[in-house]
Parts: structure tokens; C-alpha cells; sequence
């Protein structure tokens, strides 16, 4: 299946259906989508994400992040969509800012996330299992904050490493040479070439592997109940 999202303005929208499983399935599309920041979207935009059956949008950022900018066109999130606010990071904590910003742009810092904020990762996680399907999630670039929630949903649903890499690769390839996003440090990928993003993701992808192939052990230690667990994976399996 496409798995790229047109929706007009948007950037970075992709459905997390119609990923390889180790089971030889694969995942369902029209339920989840990861992507940049929804204040892109235009009007058209808007119509385009309702055609996919968007009914659910969850936010990664923190409440500083959201709201429009200069230039971002004026159209209103619809009445039907629910937004919930469920930030992955606290940018005031003290470690968090230590050991996460150097670092920020990578996947090295997912493990100190949820280590060092992890009420906030499993808020997160309840909040996409509690939402209606249809969902989409977003941080500011769709890359950082996204990708580590898009690999623990699609590595709990049993994707393969294989494809959890590829998803995270195209997240990096569509901001990566692009005019800078936005966020609490400065986006040194806004100004990569394609060569330099291909030795940065030879670089970090065993980061990438090594976090979806620990998933059942992050669970546990975001004490993630075996019910939200399981209503995660049939969003993307049943």
C-alpha cells in the first residue's frame, strides 16, 4: 500500500498500516498516522486527513510548542476531531535538558526519555490506546519525539526491525535538507545533504533496533498495563 498521507500542507504524514509483522501479516491501515505539526494543514488539508478517517489527534508537544506561527495558513482543526495534549518530554527538567538536548535530533536519547520521564511516555501510550481510532500523533517535525512513540506501537505490534528502521527513515529523509521546524534546540538536519543523512542513519539505526527489540521491557518499566498494551496492537492488528 502508499503510505505516504497527501494532506494538503501537511509534512511527514504517513499511516502506520501496511508494515511487515513476524508473523508474516501486515499492519492495518486508516487507524494510526504519524506526522509534523498539524498547523500546516490548509483547509484542503483538513478535508483530505477526513477522507483517511481522521477522527483523533494526540500531541506530543509541550503546551509552549503548540498554536499557529507566521505563515501558517489560517484553517481550523474540525468539531469531530478530538485533540489530546500528551506531551513525551518536560524541557523545564533539569536531566532531561542535560542529557536529552545534546542529543535531541537522534534516536540515542529515546532510552534517557523514558528512563528519566517516564510517567510522561506512559501518558502518552494511554492516551493513544483511549482515543478513537483514526488516530493521528504528532510532534513538531514528525521525526524525533514520533519516532520513538511510532517504533514502540509498531515494534508492540510485532513489526519487524526491518520495517520499524525503514519507518524511521523516511520520518529523517522528509525533514532533512528542509527549512528547520522548530523545538527546544537547534535542527542541525535543516541543513543536510542527502549524503550526510545516509551516514547519520547508518550511524543511529542500531539505536533504533536495539530500542524496538527491548520493547516488551520498556513496557514494563513504563508500567504499562497488559490491557493498554494489547488495545495498542489491536489498533494495528485486528
Amino acid at each position: 500500500m502508499h503510505r505516504e498521507l497527501s494532506w494538503h500542507g501537511g509534512r511527514n504524514i504517513r499511516d502506520l498500516g501496511g508494515l511487515p509483522t513476524v508473523d508474516g501479516a501486515t499492519t492495518i491501515p486508516n487507524r494510526l498516522a504519524r506526522g509534523a505539526r498539524r498547523e500546516l494543514l490548509t483547509e484542503q488539508g483538513w478535508r483530505d486527513a477526513a477522507s483517511w478517517g481522521l477522527r483523533s489527534i494526540v500531541d506530543l508537544r509541550t503546551d509552549a510548542e503548540v498554536g499557529a506561527r507566521d505563515g501558517d495558513p489560517a484553517a481550523r482543526t474540525p468539531e469531530h476531531v478530538t485533540i489530546t495534549l500528551a506531551p513525551t518530554e518536560d524541557q523545564q527538567n533539569t536531566e532531561f535538558i542535560e542529557t536529552c538536548f545534546p542529543i535531541l535530533d537522534s534516536p540515542e536519547y529515546w532510552a534517557h526519555n523514558v528512563r528519566i520521564l517516564p510517567h510522561l511516555v506512559r501518558a502518552t501510550l494511554e492516551a493513544i490506546a483511549g482515543a478513537e481510532p483514526g488516530i493521528l500523533f504528532h510532534c513538531s517535525a514528525g521525526r524525533d519525539r514520533t519516532g520513538l512513540i511510532s517504533t514502540l506501537l509498531l515494534a508492540n505490534a510485532g513489526v519487524t526491525a526491518g520495517g520499524i528502521v525503514a519507518d524511521y527513515s523516511l520520518a529523517v529523509r522528509a525533514m532533512a535538507g528542509s527549512a528547520a521546524h522548530g523545538g527546544p534546540t537547534h535542527d542541525r538536519q535543516a541543513r543536510w545533504t542527502g549524503d550526510e543523512t545516509d551516514a547519520f542513519l547508518a550511524e543511529v539505526t542500531p539505536h533504533v533496533v536495539a530500542f524496538a527489540e527491548d520493547v516488551d521491557g520498556i513496557m514494563d518499566r513504563l508500567e504499562i498495563e497488559l490491557v493498554t498494551r494489547a488495545a495498542l496492537r489491536a489498533l494495528l492488528t485486528e
